[in-house]
């Protein structure tokens, strides 16, 4: 099977069903930014040295690709209520995010992003989660759909953001703060 169909030569794309849309839809804006955002987050998972760190990602990546499937309409088994496999949930990015914050500083003023290179990755993947909720919201409010990749996006975007924290505290790195 080759990688080219040229059947998207014309404007549109397949949901990954039989259904076609225009690549400009929505739907496939919404899909196309969460893609980002795992790519993004790869980046940033593949600069770290933290395995734990690197694990949690991971997860992170198999649940973003889980709401990408049920947004394209692809019905995908119960793999999220399997404890057995390693998926992230907002529970578990609120517990990361909990015990993240612990050793750092109550948050009194912005913080101008970077310091390191890793702190940018950071940031720039907490940028394009947030890009990717407002159009997962736009997509939940024209469909109906249901608002589980919503919540989850908002609350990724506030680990991502308590993640650069960390790392800056964990690099030594002192916080620019506006």
């Amino acid at each position: 099977m080759k990688i080219y169909t040229r059947t998207g030569d014309d404007g549109t794309t397949s949901t990954g069903g039989s259904r076609r849309l225009q690549k400009c839809d929505d739907l496939i804006e919404a899909l196309g930014d969460v893609d980002e955002l795992i790519s993004w987050i790869a980046l940033l998972r593949d600069s770290l040295e933290c395995a734990d760190y690197k694990r949690f990602l991971v997860s992170i990546q198999r649940q973003l690709m889980i709401y990408e499937a049920v947004l394209a309409g692809i019905t995908y088994g119960p793999v999220n209520n399997d404890p057995k496999t390693n998926f992230c949930s907002v529970e578990k990015l609120e517990q990361e995010i909990d015990r993240l914050e612990v050793d750092l500083s109550p948050l009194t003023k912005f913080i101008i992003p970077g310091g390191h290179i890793i702190i940018s990755y950071c940031h720039i993947a907490r940028c394009i989660c947030r890009r990717a909720e407002r159009r997962v919201v736009k997509l939940m409010l024209k469909e109906k759909s249901s608002p589980n990749a919503g919540v989850f996006l908002n609350r990724l975007a506030d680990y991502l953001f308590v993640l650069s924290r960390k790392i800056s505290l964990d690099l030594g790195i002192e916080e620019i703060k506006l």
